[in-house]
């Protein structure tokens, strides 16, 4: 029991910690980026697909040239300030049993999450910068479809072989059924799930969205992971649970920023990467099932255009067709994030009881 409250301790602690240090960085962001002016100079005219968005101009294009975009900078920047204060703490005092109990920094559990976090953030981050100056072949600046497509692939790859050929992650669990061997289909599989969490990312659209979104999601992965005794793991999704909700302190309607490509790319990266460490791949589309349902509007949109040449949403995604109903953007927000805990409950039920 001793052992249980010093864990509890310690990941709501991080997490507390990394919460306050993001909403200590945030006066100092939010002054760089309207000192400087980062957001979209020209709001997106056309849909994925080179159709007009005349529905979704008409209701944000004054929102998307005035507010700035990198928001989430606080959320992984401040995840990866908190990760190095404490494996620092626990260098130079490598004799106090607290220093070293907060240092969530370990190889085994959070060293691929901590890498698909940043790497991913930094490729957001450029699409961002290129879309804030203008530049690029996206409907609004940035890098294309194909361009993100095949970067984020290329991460999930990278990934599925780290995971099959060096942690020798060979079976996929069935709660309820045991593990199922996959062999090297288990890279395949990474790919697609990585790719499927980008898609998800769709969801940052409306004010506090997104955020209460992930906040929902990686909360209960962190309750998975500590199930499994994974504490460093959990820990980290502690972290960056803590981190997401101060953005959303200031990402709430009125937004102050968004979180932008370099938050929610850095986020669907992790996310996938934990719901593999956790084995918990197969109830990753209930947790998340926000980000599915968000994805999914933009699939059936588009395959509607294309074979039946109508289509079934008035805007995609579907936050956008509400809000095109004349369902009030906060509505939207609070009843999915209604929506979001009810699906990480039921997800993390399963899992558990797996």
């Amino acid at each position: 029991m001793e052992t249980i409250a010093i864990n509890v301790i310690k990941i709501f602690f991080l997490s507390v910690v990394a919460s306050a240090l993001a909403v200590a960085f945030t006066p100092a962001l939010t002054n760089f980026l309207y000192r400087h002016k980062l957001w979209k100079k020209n709001a997106r005219k056309k849909a994925i697909d080179g159709e007009k968005a005349e529905i979704f101009y008409n209701f944000h294009h004054k929102r998307e040239t005035n507010c700035p975009r990198f928001g989430g900078l606080l959320i992984w920047g401040t995840a990866l300030a908190v990760a190095f204060i404490f494996w620092f703490f626990s260098e130079i005092c490598p004799g106090s049993f607290w220093c070293q109990k907060l240092n969530f920094f370990s190889r085994s559990q959070t060293w691929l999450p901590m890498f698909a976090l940043v790497a991913a953030a930094i490729l957001g981050l450029v699409d961002d910068i290129l879309q804030v100056k203008g530049k690029g072949k996206y409907v609004a600046g940035g890098l294309t479809f194909w361009q993100r497509f095949i970067v984020v692939s290329l991460i999930g790859l990278a990934g599925g072989w780290w995971f099959y050929s060096k942690l020798e992650f060979e079976t996929l669990h069935i709660p309820g059924n045991g593990d199922f061997f996959i062999g090297p289909f288990y890279i395949l599989l990474f790919i697609i799930v990585n790719l499927a969490c980008w898609s998800g990312g769709v969801i940052d659209g409306l004010d506090g969205l997104a955020g209460g979104t992930f906040a929902s999601i990686f909360a209960a992965f962190g309750i998975i992971a500590f199930a499994r005794n994974q504490i460093d793991l959990a820990a980290f999704c502690g972290v960056i649970t803590g981190t997401i909700l101060s953005f959303l302190w200031f990402n709430i309607p009125p937004a102050r920023f968004y979180m932008g490509e370099t938050g929610s790319l850095a986020l669907t990266s992790a996310l996938a990467v934990v719901a593999f460490l956790t084995d918990s791949v197969l109830v990753l589309p209930i947790i998340g099932g926000l980000l599915v349902i968000e994805a999914g509007s933009v699939i059936l949109q588009l395959l509607s255009k294309r074979i039946l040449k109508k289509k079934i949403l008035l805007s995609s995604p579907i936050h956008h067709h509400l809000e095109a109903l004349g369902w009030p953007s906060h509505k939207i927000t609070m009843r999915f994030w209604i929506i979001g805990v009810v699906l990480a409950i039921i997800g993390v039920a399963i899992r558990l009881l797996g």
